[in-house]
């Protein structure tokens, strides 16, 4: 089976054992504790459920900014995008060593997780400026990632963590999310030798269902972990819950049996299209598929990227053999009216626009929010139902 990134077996820092999972949730109750930011809760599900292995905590100032100006920490680790517990005011923690961290997102601010402090920095404007320039490649605050980076607190709290539970995911979630040790341990034991793994924070349309099958059949998979992000989006993005339902259908109705796992994992979008694709490459190596579908504008918002960025960032600023994991590379898909079936534009040259079945997302969402289903070529009837019911308690 394909081996994690950097490492021969997978560092989740969730305490396992339940016995020292108590001796620790007891040790939080008489620690310094701070409420964290979502990206910080975010970062600490991440690492507990190994998908940020090889890495067992939050960085410092100087790895935070040396991964943001060369995708390497200050010794060597390629990254592609700080992992950073910032806060507004650390007052209330002294000096103290260990820390308990406590969950903006559950009710009563329960402990998530203890860090062990090995640094304290202050990122100054400058700082804050390299960040965003390096990771979003944009200091521009309408840009959905960089408002939320500037809107964190500007003091670095460095050291490695344990992690005492997964937020909020497991209870609003239980059939979805999944840590990457039971996604790894999954895909064993389904006997899959090749797994593509498919990115997704909005619903599937028919054009999304066609291009798994597609990657599929292009690299002898024997299944595809569709795997949505579940944690915060920007303002408009469509919930979780409908996302999950609306996908859950139609995988029941038109993928073959035993074929697709539907997974979700705990994580806060960056919007930082071409960094954030790689960041995505890693999480799915730890997760243990063999290959991840990259298509046009991945992770990406508005026009702060190019459509292929996301793609060619693998052959230009990720160093030769660092990945194992293989990238495919899709292009924008479509149903062809001539062919009758969804294709990559790229490999229907001879059509023009107006040979496709195209539709913009504030049109779909038009015709959903009117209760009006879009064409089936674009959009599974079944799936396209339960996003106009979703629509319509929106409405009232």
């Amino acid at each position: 089976m394909i081996k994690p990134y950097a490492s021969q077996r997978l560092l989740p820092r969730f305490v396992d054992d339940a016995q020292q999972r108590a001796a620790l949730a007891a040790e939080a109750e008489q620690l310094p504790s701070v409420v964290v930011s979502s990206a910080a809760a975010a970062n600490a599900v991440m690492l507990g459920g190994g998908y940020f292995t090889p890495l067992s905590g939050y960085m410092n100032r100087a790895d935070a900014l040396s991964v943001a100006q060369s995708m390497h920490t200050a010794d060597g680790l390629f990254w592609p995008a700080p992992v950073l517990n910032l806060l507004t005011d650390i007052s209330g923690l002294g000096d103290a060593e260990r820390i308990a961290l406590r969950d903006p997102n559950v009710a009563g601010n329960p402990v998530i997780a203890v860090q062990t402090v090995a640094a304290v920095d202050t990122l100054s404007d400058d700082d804050v400026d390299a960040v965003c320039e390096g990771v979003y490649k944009t200091g521009d605050s309408g840009h959905p990632g960089v408002a939320t980076f500037r809107s964190l607190g500007r003091i670095a709290v460095a050291g490695d963590i344990e992690v005492l539970n997964f937020s909020y995911f497991q209870q609003d979630f239980p059939d979805t999310f999944r840590t990457a040790v039971e996604i790894r341990s999954a895909i064993e034991a389904s006997g899959w030798q090749r797994t593509v793994a498919f990115q997704t924070r909005n619903p599937m349309h028919r054009a999304h269902e066609e291009l798994c099958k597609m990657a599929m059949q292009a690299v002898n998979a024997d299944g595809v972990v569709i795997h949505m992000l579940l944690g915060q989006l920007k303002p408009g993005d469509i919930p979780a819950a409908v996302r999950d339902a609306a996908i859950r259908k139609m995988v029941e109705l038109y993928f073959q049996p035993n074929t697709a796992m539907i997974t979700g994992y705990g994580f806060d979008m960056l919007y930082a299209g071409p960094r954030e694709a790689v960041l995505h490459a890693i999480f799915r190596q730890n997760m243990g598929a063999t290959h991840f579908i990259i298509g046009r504008d991945h992770a990406g918002v508005g026009d702060y990227y190019g459509a292929f960025d996301a793609q060619t960032i693998f052959d230009d600023e990720v160093p030769p053999d660092t990945l194992d994991i293989e990238i495919f590379r899709a292009d924008h898909t479509a149903y062809s009216k001539i062919l009758g079936r969804v294709v990559m534009m790229r490999d229907a040259p001879d059509h023009s626009p107006e040979d496709f079945v195209l539709l913009s997302g504030t049109k779909v969402r038009e015709m959903l929010g009117n209760s009006i289903a879009p064409p089936p070529e674009f959009s599974r009837p079944e799936v396209a139902q339960i996003l106009m019911d979703h629509y319509r308690s929106e409405a009232g």
